[in-house]
């Protein structure tokens, strides 16, 4: 895992969405097309703004969810909702190469079993997403793989659903999809993550945050996040134009 320690949320995010513009470039240019999942919280939210007015090849990309709660359509508990309008409202990103998660039906069971069919169409079977942007929980949970959920036991599923999470059931990928990603991003802003930001960088698999494979990793976390990381690089964000090198020397 690759850390990269800023001075603030708003760093965080700016990066953020750079390294996922630049990304979206590299794999438009490899494999023409992009499929890439996120994850909600308020830092995502400002890097999703971020990437609105970043150069990306829009209509070669697919928007696929991390998680998210189970609440009707437009609630402000759906992270869904926060997506249309941080990103969707301002990019040119076809309906159709958006994909929410359906936990409005009535069979969620069901309706996770189409999202893993929608995910194997456009990202191959087994799927296999471009990058997926993960947070970290200050109980050490990501997605909504949280401790003590039947969730993290599922290995022969693309996706799950969760028991009961601060008041909500919950879909989420589930290991097996963020192991296979190309390409893995971790966002995380905040004091109150900083002791499980130490634990995640040492792979502590006690926690579910440290049981994702880190080797395709970069953890890009603000300055009270990353306090505990002593030996930690802190960098400024790499021009778009270095990021792309590095993605053309990656693959």
């Amino acid at each position: 895992m690759r850390v990269e320690v800023l001075r603030d949320a708003v760093a965080v995010a700016t990066h953020a969405a750079s390294v996922i513009a630049a990304e979206a470039r590299a794999a438009a240019r490899a494999r023409g097309r992009f499929a890439f999942a996120v994850s909600g919280g308020s830092t995502a939210w400002l890097m999703l703004r971020a990437l609105a007015g970043e150069e990306v090849p829009w209509h070669a990309v697919h928007l696929f969810q991390v998680d998210e709660r189970i609440a009707p359509a437009g609630h402000a508990a759906r992270t869904f909702t926060h997506i249309r309008e941080r990103l969707l409202r301002h990019v040119p990103l076809d309906t159709s190469s958006v994909h929410p998660m359906g936990v409005e039906a009535s069979d969620l069971d069901a309706a996770a079993a189409r999202y893993a069919e929608e995910l194997r169409t456009v990202a191959g079977s087994p799927p296999t997403l471009d990058l997926i942007h993960l947070g970290l929980g200050a109980d050490g949970h990501t997605a909504s793989l949280v401790p003590g959920d039947p969730a993290l036991q599922v290995a022969d599923a693309e996706v799950a659903l969760t028991g009961s999470y601060q008041g909500r059931r919950r879909m989420t990928l589930t290991f097996p999809v963020l192991d296979r990603a190309r390409r893995l991003l971790w966002v995380v802003t905040g004091e109150e993550k900083a002791q499980m930001v130490s634990r995640l960088r040492v792979g502590d698999s006690s926690i579910p945050a440290g049981r994702v494979r880190a080797e395709r990793a970069l953890l890009l976390a603000d300055a009270a996040a990353g306090a505990g990381l002593a030996s930690s690089r802190r960098r400024r964000p790499r021009a778009d134009a270095a990021i792309d090198r590095d993605q053309r020397r990656r693959r």
